[in-house]
């Protein structure tokens, strides 16, 4: 029996030190007593904690020194406006944040998150020794919030942590997490997956996150979730959490959208994603008893753009998406995280269920076009649309925007402070349909609508799917 428990601890130290990803997956068992359990981190805390960063930014922004005398209602009743007059005026101040970052090339390359840097003027990197780096913002994608960074190393390697396969993640697998927790230093925290293929929790529309109840807390953003063979399986990126510390339901980005994004940024400085050109829903208990499926599972689809690849293939309004490239598809946003994480130029194999049986099309994965142009242009006169920057909707600019493929139209890009289009309610995000009852084809033709009526506007607009109307004399 003692040579049995010698022979056990020894395998789960031995995994801790970096055993390969199939030697550690053979040996996941269940402890079976309390020696089986009394083993330490420390191993892989000392091969994967240099590799895991501490990155502070600041910039400048406006302030207003104030005291609450001028806010007062005695004093302001007897002063009146005197007060704000001599209040003191706006002031700049710099503002810093912290969070962290991994190493994942061994020349300086880091990820973090693009919220951790984003409208940063400065940024340094501080290493696990206390050597601090000015960083260079290679790139962002706001949409995975996912940001690389790049330290002059002078040709010094530097300690990195290789990716791991994230399929090969199960729940109950035990994780660490790294990362700098309210600028206290260096912290490391133990868990487990809790779950995975977190969809709806606010951050992206594209990622399909790792849950974990590993402690991260603020800071921690950015920071590294390890397995147990020293590998990276995530990026920190939120916490579900009521006061603002952890609750045990941390979210982290997986690898594969990671390694993506990274990619594309390093290669091209911009993240280009493949596009099918088709929407659909998630398939009910109603809709599977309908189809005469034995289990919801599978997205229907709804409707097909004629510029898309999808269409092309063969797809057809109707058909249940069951799997793409062997991997089985329970909601629309599985369909997004793994068409995502794709190239530019790959073929998927999608598997669809049509009328009771299967059948599998190959499709090859192609960048949404940017049919029309967007011609984003500034309007200004006196009219309803002055202040607004608008653009044509193209299945490049949706997809850009995170909107369905199926919008088409002309869509307010930004509205400038003060101007008419602000004053009016119009949002950022509202697609134009009609002006003076006719149908916007686009920006041209918008622009020559509203000049044609200078003496009245009525204007009908759709807001998140909800149609707003405006009347202006």
């Amino acid at each position: 029996m003692k040579t049995y428990l010698v022979k056990s601890l020894c395998i789960c130290l031995l995994s801790l030190v970096g055993f390969s990803s199939s030697v550690f997956a053979q040996n996941k068992v269940v402890p079976q007593n309390k020696a089986e359990v009394q083993f330490s981190y420390a191993p892989l805390v000392k091969k994967t904690a240099p590799a895991v960063v501490n990155v502070f930014t600041s910039k400048t922004v406006q302030a207003r020194t104030n005291t609450p005398l001028f806010n007062d209602p005695f004093f302001q009743r007897f002063f009146g406006d005197r007060l704000q007059r001599s209040a003191p005026g706006p002031k700049r101040k710099v503002q810093n944040s912290l969070g962290s970052g991994v190493l994942i090339g061994e020349h300086g390359i880091i990820v973090t998150n693009n919220h951790v840097i984003a409208g940063a003027e400065e940024i340094k990197v501080v290493l696990s020794d206390r050597r601090e780096f000015p960083a260079t913002l290679i790139g962002t994608d706001k949409r995975t919030d996912i940001a690389v960074l790049k330290i002059d190393t002078e040709g010094e390697s530097l300690p990195y942590l290789k990716l791991s396969d994230p399929d090969a993640l199960e729940i109950g697998d035990l994780v660490l997490a790294i990362g700098n927790p309210f600028g206290v230093g260096q912290t490391v925290t133990s868990g487990i997956v809790s779950a995975m293929a977190r969809t709806n929790i606010g951050v992206s529309d594209l990622n399909s996150f790792i849950q974990t109840d590993a402690a991260i807390n603020p800071g921690n953003s950015g920071g590294a979730l390890v397995d147990m063979n020293g590998r990276l399986i995530g990026v920190n990126t939120a916490i579900f959490s009521k006061s603002g510390g952890s609750n045990g339901i941390g979210f982290a980005i997986p690898v594969n959208m990671v390694s993506h994004v990274v990619k594309s940024l390093l290669s091209s400085g911009d993240v280009v994603r493949p596009w099918l050109g088709a929407s659909g829903q998630n398939v009910t208990s109603k809709i599977a008893q309908a189809l005469g499926m034995k289990r919801p599972i599978g997205i229907m689809v709804t409707s097909l753009h004629e510029l898309g690849t999808a269409k092309r293939a063969g797809l057809k309004v109707g058909d249940v998406l069951l799997e793409i490239n062997g991997y089985e598809l329970h909601e629309v946003q599985d369909l997004k995280f793994r068409i995502a994480t794709q190239t530019v130029g790959d073929t998927a194999k999608v598997t669809v269920m049509r009328r009771g049986g299967k059948v599998v099309l190959d499709m090859v994965l192609e960048a949404p076009p940017e049919i029309p142009q967007k011609n984003e242009t500034l309007l200004r006169g006196r009219h309803p649309f002055s202040g607004a920057v608008v653009a044509n909707l193209s299945p490049a600019l949706s997809d850009q925007l995170g909107r369905p493929h199926e919008d088409t139209g002309v869509i307010l890009l930004k509205l400038e402070r003060a101007q008419n289009a602000a004053r009016l309610g119009l949002k950022s995000g509202d697609i134009v349909l009609k002006v003076n009852g006719e149908a916007v084809k686009n920006v041209r033709h918008l622009q020559h609508l509203i000049d044609a009526s200078p003496e009245g506007w009525v204007v009908v607009m759709d807001r998140g799917g909800r149609e707003i109307k405006l009347v202006v004399r």
